[in-house]
């Protein structure tokens, strides 16, 4: 038994039919763009992330100095 229920025969009479029907150059060529898509993916996945850990960077200094702040207005307003 292969995948679901297909052998390995059926597989490989379903893999000469689609080589046939699209030639080698033209599944080369989709699998390589299939990749680079992929790719693209992932380094748009890389950067999302990236960018929303600044963001939360950006806002934990800014808590950081806020809270620095009210600190000095304090003493100032205590003497």
């Amino acid at each position: 038994m292969g995948i679901g229920g297909i052998s390995i025969w059926q597989l490989l009479i379903i893999l000469v039919i689609v080589v046939l029907l699209f030639g080698t150059k033209k599944l080369r060529s989709l699998g390589g763009d299939l990749g680079s898509a992929i790719k693209n993916f992932k380094d748009s996945m890389q950067e999302g992330k990236d960018s929303a850990d600044d963001k939360d960077n950006v806002i934990e200094h800014d808590d950081a100095s806020s809270t620095q702040q009210r600190e000095q207005n304090k003493d100032k307003s205590s003497h």
